[in-house]
């Protein structure tokens, strides 16, 4: 079971939302689906659901388009909006209108709002939730059916600091199972610590189909972070050998492109103490805004505040 996005093309109009892309989410691992504003995830997700419909190309989901599947609910499990539900119905009922049009036995209402936190306020009316309790709803309606694919678009939104921390061990959970997990997150550092694999959009176009871990090495940069009590001494030595001492947070040094032990030589062979020498590695997001940084729809102009 996964999902396949093959050489799919997405126009509005003269607008083009997708381009030409391909790519596969494979079963037992979280895929994390990132992309600037505007870069086609959603575009895409909903394809992926049938919701809107390629120009060109095709998105399969086990084999099979999304509309030509029997009880779809069983098989894929998905959040986009939580909001778009009706407020006068009850989280239960809610649910159970879903459970019934897809042959789910009643039992996984209970079980589904049980494992989302909600079955406490089962009988209480949707418009009186909170945005997390919406959120959580919108995660009970997409485990319903115990699906094998999960497709979520932002599922943190909302939830506070044990939600997430939540989610993060339900998605691994699930992908432990070896379920098909696919994530879109514009929150880098949950990413970092939740996804296994990365697919990244720009303006319609994939930019990078790969492991964390090769993301990481591909896309980030290292740099030597320094404490000295000679910085002019020691920006001048390194400058002498092709590299540059650039100012830190808080006082420190950054040297970038450069290893501990390169810069340590250089310090010892002028008598320049250090007070701290170390390897900082970029974070996911410093790689993902350097990789995307020209696949951006909105961007503020550099060196300029809020009006």
């Amino acid at each position: 079971m996964h999902i396949d996005v093959r050489n799919v093309t997405k126009r509005f109009g003269s607008t083009v939302a997708v381009d030409q892309l391909t790519f596969q989410v494979e079963p037992g691992r979280v895929t994390g689906f990132l992309g600037p504003n505007g870069a086609g995830k959603t575009t895409t997700m909903r394809m992926m659901l049938g919701l809107d419909r390629p120009t060109s190309g095709e998105v399969l989901v086990g084999g099979r388009p999304y509309v030509q599947l029997d009880e779809p609910l069983r098989l894929v499990g998905a959040l986009l909006d939580p909001s778009a539900v009706h407020p006068g119905r009850r989280a239960r009922d809610q649910l159970l209108i879903l459970a019934r049009s897809n042959r789910i036995p009643e039992a996984r209402v209970d079980a589904a709002l049980d494992l989302v936190g909600l079955g406490t306020v089962a009988g209480r009316r949707i418009g009186g939730f909170s945005l997390g309790m919406r959120q959580r709803l919108g995660l009970a309606t997409a485990l319903l059916g115990d699906p094998r694919v999960l497709i979520l678009d932002e599922p943190l939104n909302g939830l506070d600091a044990e939600g997430i921390q939540w989610i993060r061990g339900l998605l691994r959970n699930l992908a432990g199972e070896g379920r098909v997990v696919l994530v879109a997150s514009h929150l880098m550092n949950e990413m970092a610590v939740t996804a296994d694999h990365l697919v990244v959009v720009g303006r319609g176009r994939l930019l990078a189909d790969v492991s964390m871990t090769e993301f990481s090495a591909r896309y980030g940069r290292g740099r030597v972070f320094l404490r000295t009590t000679g910085p002019q001494r020691l920006g001048r030595a390194l400058a002498a050998d092709g590299f540059a001492l650039t100012p830190a947070d808080d006082g420190a040094w950054e040297v970038p492109a450069a290893r501990p032990d390169q810069v340590g030589a250089v310090a010892a062979r002028e008598g320049i103490p250090l007070q701290e020498l170390a390897l900082r590695q970029d974070s996911l997001e410093e790689a993902f805004l350097r990789m995307t940084a020209r696949s951006t729809e909105f961007a503020a102009a550099p060196g300029q505040g809020t009006p």
